[in-house]
């Protein structure tokens, strides 16, 4: 009986588990970090490879959202084909929930070296607490 031994650097599972079938979702998704301050709430978001003017915040109905697209156009003139292919080109969005009292006037933005920073002011919605009603048992 012959022993062939294992190759170390390779591994069938985690290569196929590598194709972009299975990380497709994975380079889409917004890498986000949320801190929480005194009187208000910072964002950042990677979007590396995105230019600025690629990129759009809005706010409705509460939800503030952030819109990114990225269009890595091919050059005609440098022919080839792709053996792997990870950059990724089109459009992405992510939203979060800001509450109805915050406007879009009260929200600062700021896109540097591939992070864009928004600064949330914390606006509380003081909703009146109504007082328990008991419904009487005979």
């Amino acid at each position: 009986m012959m022993m062939i031994p294992r190759r170390r650097d390779f591994d069938l599972w985690d290569e196929m588990f590598r194709d972009p079938f299975f990380t497709e979702s994975e380079n889409k998704l917004m890498k986000t970090d949320i801190k929480e301050k005194k009187d208000k709430y910072i964002i950042d978001i990677d979007l590396p490879g995105y230019e600025k003017d690629g990129i759009k915040v809005e706010i409705q109905d509460g939800y503030l959202t952030v819109h990114a697209k990225v269009d890595k156009s091919e050059d005609d003139s440098e022919k080839g084909k792709y053996v792997r292919k990870e950059r990724y080109t089109g459009e992405c969005s992510r939203s979060f929930y800001v509450g109805d009292k915050v406007k879009e006037e009260d929200i600062k933005a700021k896109f540097t070296n591939g992070t864009l920073r928004l600064e949330i002011p914390k606006k509380e919605d003081k909703k009146e607490i109504e007082e328990k009603k008991y419904i009487p048992i005979e």
